[in-house]
């Protein structure tokens, strides 16, 4: 390959072939540290790599610099923030990559779109709240926060480049006499005693930041960073043009001292009082400008080199988003994905559409969306009888696996059920009315056999062939699936309302219930068939079954104190042995499933983590920005998981790197959110799963880079 050469200013004349083992393959564009790339893994997956200008490769300083941004970029991945995949600070040429995610800057969109309306500007302000207080809360301050370092994303807006940023007990100190940041965005504090500058900084650049999203420009202004200086310091700032009723924030945010600006977490309380539902929506931005093949990118912060970008699908031609480099900026970090979307689940774990003897047909990847357009809400399905059976709000419909074609398709008196459906019994059970009906359908045709009201029971779980419910004294009923007619009734010791749990492949179902202090939880095995109990036992603490494998039940720790997950407990019956794996870090609200001794866990967040209880120790922990995500799903090979906007992500099961995902299908209701969410659904080398735009769609699971 002929190295690539590039003609932005201040870029070698020739570039190099690979970063590490990622290839390099056209420039996005210079920037005063270094060169940023469009670059491919060996699986295919884009990403975003920055070398460092052979120049400073030889500086020693400047390589401690590169290696504290490589750190504070690993540290702070989260929601709002872009994940790093690989770095070498090392290398003759130190380099790091990161995610590619097509998307404007702020800036970018405030020149092509002019002022944000308010209520971009609320959830604007929300995610980079966010943000802020994930930088902060790892001990990192950003120092140079602006619009061009503000990057928006299908799923909301994300904090990249850390070139300046450092930790608050790093070694490295501003240099006597050297202005670091951006003058109109910076705090008077980084002109008055830039040692002592900490998060409250990265608060005031917020505040401008604002101010320029909902006016087009500072709050301080001049040709002249000297004058903007002295304005900073000591000047009123100018918020003609904000909405009222953001304007008392910025005005906080803008204060002189950093003891009066509010925190990252005070900010997000206040916008929830003016909006509540600022942080179920995507960010969207209203004005799009369609852009046709061949258009000149749009003028960014410095001369750069549009890169090539992929052709959107379907309805997203109009949709186009490029990659903007910022100006100054030493790392191009794109990434992150965030929020919701409901996945296939759950049912049946018999191959869809398998086949006996001889090869299979060729697969090829499809969309089908013939019932997007009734019902409301995301799909959820389930594999069995050779097909997909899918629900949505209101309606029931089954697809080939094979090709995504509509098979048939049936009304549900239910417009508010978030419920996956589960194949029982020889047919599928739809939970509707708030889990306090169940209605029963015949997998073929869609035609109800039976409906089964479920209002006074306070709980209920679907097993291969049984209905099981519970009642508030305690009582648990088992009843046939292919009648609905009640089989079995018992009562079982404990305190309050038990949960029940049940797991694909396992003939078991697990009833569990905590004591009032936490102190243990009673775990009884019953045989769902004939509500025989098969084990009881009381291990420590308060507990929650995920999965189980081996003859083993695997559960997750609450810390009741912290209302924190903290760790990972395996239970087996047949010896009685109990082992606890603590989590490095404890996790808010996450969703796991088992494979083998491994346990995969996707918190609250995006932190995507592999325990092996065998070990006792963590495999690895990936940062997905993923904020709210489904249960992982995983096949040996890799683990999936899910994202707000109809992406669905790939992650290496043994080295915990991303490997692919697939297109954003966010639909005309991008802001809708559903209580739960699904994990997809594996079938040998494919993967199904749906997306907010009412679609169903499958992907080659051995190929994920090309997705």
């Amino acid at each position: 390959m002929t190295p690539q050469r590039n003609t932005g200013a201040g870029a070698e004349a020739e570039l190099p072939e690979y970063a590490g083992h990622y290839r390099l393959e056209s420039c996005l564009g210079s920037g005063g540290m270094g060169v940023v790339h469009l670059a491919r893994s060996t699986s295919g997956l884009k990403l975003a790599v920055k070398v460092v200008h052979a120049e400073f490769a030889k500086d020693r300083e400047f390589r401690g610099r590169f290696r504290q941004e490589v750190a504070a970029a690993r540290k702070v991945s989260g929601a709002f923030t872009a994940p790093v995949v690989d770095a070498d600070p090392e290398a003759d040429r130190p380099w790091m990559a990161t995610l590619y995610i097509p998307g404007p800057t702020l800036s970018e969109h405030v020149k092509r779109n002019g002022p944000m309306p308010p209520a971009q500007l609320r959830r604007l302000m929300a995610g980079l709240a966010e943000a802020l207080r994930d930088i902060h809360r790892v001990g990192v301050v950003h120092r140079d926060l602006k619009p061009s370092n503000v990057l928006l994303a299908e799923d909301g807006p994300k904090v990249i480049d850390f070139g300046i940023s450092r930790p608050k007990d790093s070694e490295l100190r501003t240099e006597t006499g050297k202005l670091i940041g951006t003058p109109p965005f910076m705090a008077p504090e980084q002109f008055r005693r830039p040692r002592e500058v900490g998060p409250a900084a990265d608060i005031f650049a917020l505040g401008s930041v604002l101010v320029h999203a909902s006016t087009g420009r500072g709050p301080f202004d001049s040709d002249s960073p000297y004058v903007v200086a002295y304005q900073v310091v000591h000047d009123e700032p100018d918020i003609a043009g904000v909405p009222e009723e953001l304007a008392p924030l910025v005005l906080r945010c803008l204060a002189k001292e950093p003891e009066d600006r509010p925190t990252p977490d005070e900010l997000m309380r206040e916008l929830r009082s003016l909006s509540a539902s600022y942080d179920t929506q995507a960010f969207i931005p209203a004005q799009r400008i369609r852009e046709e093949d061949g258009d000149s990118a749009t003028p960014g912060e410095q001369p750069s080199a549009a890169a090539p970008e992929p052709k959107p699908r379907g309805p997203w031609k109009a949709t186009r988003r490029r990659m903007a480099v910022a100006a100054g900026s030493s790392v191009l970090v794109l990434g992150g994905l965030v929020g919701s979307v409901l996945w296939l689940g759950g049912g049946d774990p018999t191959p869809a559409g398998a086949t006996g003897q001889g090869s299979a047909p060729a697969f090829t990847a499809w969309h089908a969306d013939a019932a997007a357009k009734d019902g409301s809400g995301m799909p959820r399905c389930v594999a069995g009888a050779g097909k997909l059976l899918c629900v949505r709000s209101g309606l029931a419909f089954g697809l080939d696996p094979a090709d995504g074609r509509l098979l048939w398709r049936h009304r549900v008196a239910d417009e508010r059920s978030s419920d996956s459906p589960s194949l029982s019994g020889g047919l599928l059970l739809l939970p509707t009315d708030g889990r306090r009906q169940v209605t029963a359908l015949d997998p073929a045709t869609g035609s109800p056999r039976w409906e089964r009201d479920l209002s006074a029971f306070q709980g209920m779980e679907i097993t291969r062939s049984m209905l099981l419910a519970v009642g508030a004294d305690g009582k648990v009923t088992g009843m046939d699936s292919t009648s609905g007619r009640a089989k079995w009734s018992r009562s079982l010791s404990g305190s309050g309302t038990p949960s029940l749990s049940s797991f694909a492949g396992d003939p078991l179902v697990y009833v569990t219930s905590t004591s009032d202090t936490g102190a243990h939880t009673l775990v009884t095995a019953l045989d769902p068939v004939t509500g025989a109990q098969r084990w009881q036992s009381r291990p420590a603490g308060d507990l929650r079954p995920v999965g189980s494998a081996g003859g083993s039940l695997f559960l997750l720790s609450l810390d009741t104190s912290a209302g924190e997950t903290d760790a990972v407990v395996r239970y087996t019956p047949g010896t009685g042995a109990t082992r606890r794996v603590a989590l490095p870090v404890p996790r808010v609200a996450p969703a796991a499933t088992v494979r083998g001794d491994v346990v995969y866990l996707l918190a609250a967040g995006g932190s995507l983590e592999a325990v092996d209880v065998g070990s006792g120790r963590q495999l690895w922990e990936l940062q997905t920005s993923v904020t709210r995500g489904s249960a992982p799903a995983a096949d040996g090979r890799y683990v999936y998981v899910t994202a707000a906007d109809g992406r669905l992500l790939a992650a290496d099961a043994r080295k915990g790197t991303l490997v692919g995902q697939t297109p954003a299908r966010l639909g005309a209701n991008a802001s809708e959110v559903t209580a739960s969410l699904s994990a997809p659904l594996v079938l040998g080398t494919h993967v199904y799963a749906t997306a907010p735009d009412g679609s169903v769609f499958a992907v080659d699971a051995e190929a994920p880079g090309g997705w």
